[in-house]
């Protein structure tokens, strides 16, 4: 008697010491199918996917929240029961048939369905508190059949053991395919690029023609720069800046694409022109000089991850070059959304510097960013020029002052960055790190209200946060033109997305 009380006692402790680890065992149960064939697993993951609607790679707030959430007392204890009813059962021999494991099985599998997904003791029926009772009873019997504790423990560190490996390969897995869902373009949006190409070579060469092209260079109109390839996100971003002006007249947009997409571009705004606003739509290869300085550019960049050594990506630091006549030009994202008249950002003083734009250098909000977590502050040049505790911006939503940039010949200060990055491990891909460098001290911070930052992975953005803001930023990975993006954002987006046109309708793009 004193032994069976013993190993109860110890069992109850070994139990207690791992409860700690009962969401692992909780995701594990969702994963119990989980098995070694790569194309299941795919699929698999793909509907996990959805139903979680994981935040983000870095950012998966949502996702722990749902995995860490408290649970009540009585519905712990069913989710523990049914862990030692099935370590108790993998004691059995694998082949057996008795009478006792046909009633743990039959307890495990009544336990699990009478709980369903209830996390709260006053979501339990009646039926689910019957089925807890008869599972004491099948387990008081196995404590008698298996006496022996330290089986019982090692079989639990066991299952411990393999359940976080699953999480683990599974979060590696999820990882794979939010990034691979990040950089496929979806099926619909290259439905849609063909379908305007092909309208587009069908029209007469006075046909392709934008108005008002006169106002292109005129230096005291509202100037608005768009670097893209992705139609559908361009209207958004033409459309919101436009809907919202308070003199859309004096609106000037310069859409920038690749020669490949200028076609659609073209062929989309000339289908749906932008109210009283003026726009323009060039390629890249119409800057000849371009050619010469970026193959340059590629060169240095060969140790760069491919994903940010894009022409368009880098284009950003030619703005005086592009737009030699204009003065100040506010250069936007593609996967922003604006919401308020930015035109009042010309008004804003922003003391000679030559980029204005919102911090992130609040230490716990999810936009925060440090310097050295992009630049190699170990190299001695770097050290030299920079405070690594120097506060950083987001791209996005940025004012530049043009005739201080080419005063200040900034882009040739972005060439030797580049050059130095060239020879050795001195920053991290991207060309927001670049930015850090090239506009060091010469960034004025605007007030956070004209850009918020994180609904393409945090999940925390609240509904008055949104509401404040000017501009609407989808940047990460999960924007809101991809089934992995935040669901609750979308709506945002998706209102000003022309869902009804007879090309979204032949390519199936929907809400």
């Amino acid at each position: 008697m004193r032994l069976f009380r013993r190993c109860t006692r110890i069992s109850i402790l070994s139990l207690l010491a791992i409860s700690v680890f009962t969401p692992v065992f909780l995701l594990s149960f969702r994963l119990k199918n989980l098995n070694t064939d790569a194309s299941k697993d795919f699929v698999e993951d793909l509907s996990i996917l959805e139903k979680s609607r994981p935040e983000g790679v870095q950012h998966s707030r949502s996702i722990q929240s749902h995995l860490w959430r408290p649970l009540d007392e009585k519905v712990k204890e069913m989710k523990d029961k049914v862990i030692r009813a099935k370590a108790y059962l993998s004691f059995a021999p694998p082949d057996s048939n008795s009478h006792f494991v046909k009633e743990i099985k039959l307890r495990i599998k009544e336990l699990e369905r009478a709980m369903g997904d209830v996390t709260k003791d006053s979501g339990l029926s009646r039926r689910a508190t019957q089925k807890m009772k008869a599972m004491d009873g099948t387990l008081l019997k196995a404590s008698r059949i298996y006496p022996d504790c330290s089986a019982m423990v090692n079989t639990l560190r066991a299952m411990t053991y393999n359940a976080e490996e699953q999480l683990r390969s599974q979060r590696d897995q999820t990882s794979f395919l939010v990034q691979l869902a990040a950089r496929t373009t979806p099926k619909g949006l290259h439905c849609l690029s063909m379908q305007l190409t092909t309208e587009y070579f069908a029209l007469q060469s006075e046909e392709r023609e934008f108005p008002n092209q006169h106002k292109l260079q005129d230096p005291d109109l509202y100037h608005f720069a768009v670097f893209s390839d992705n139609v559908l996100a361009c209207s958004v971003v033409v459309n919101t800046t436009v809907s919202t002006a308070k003199d859309p007249e004096k609106i000037v947009f310069h859409i920038v694409t690749d020669s490949l997409n200028l076609p659609a571009m073209s062929m989309w705004f000339l289908m749906n022109p932008p109210g009283k606003a003026t726009i323009q739509i060039q390629s890249i290869d119409s800057f000849e000089w371009l050619s010469i300085k970026y193959n340059e550019d590629q060169q240095k960049q060969k140790g760069l991850d491919p994903r940010y050594a894009s022409v368009l990506n880098h284009l950003r630091f030619y703005l005086p070059d592009i737009f030699p006549s204009v003065n100040k030009i506010v250069f936007l994202d593609h996967d922003v959304v604006v919401r308020k008249d930015l035109t009042r950002l010309w008004h804003i003083n922003i003391k000679g510097k030559v980029n204005g734009a919102v911090e992130t250098c609040v230490e716990g909000e999810p936009s925060f960013r440090r310097m050295d977590m992009f630049i190699n502050f170990t190299d001695p040049s770097v050290a030299t020029r920079f405070d690594a505790n120097t506060c950083t911006w987001a791209y996005g939503m940025n004012v530049f002052d043009l005739q201080e940039w080419r005063k200040r010949n900034l882009t040739a200060l972005y060439h030797k960055y580049l050059e130095l990055g060239s020879k050795r491990p001195l920053l991290k891909a991207g060309s927001l790190p670049l930015g850090w460098m090239t506009f060091y001290k010469h960034t004025h911070a605007l007030d956070k209200t004209w850009h918020l930052l994180g609904l393409g992975y945090d999940s925390g953005v609240t509904r008055a946060q949104i509401e404040q803001a000017a501009v609407i930023h989808y940047d990460g990975v999960m924007k809101p033109w991809l089934d992995i993006g935040i669901q609750k954002y979308k709506s945002y987006w998706n209102r000003h997305v022309s869902y009804e046109h007879p090309y979204l309708q032949q390519c199936n793009l929907h809400e």
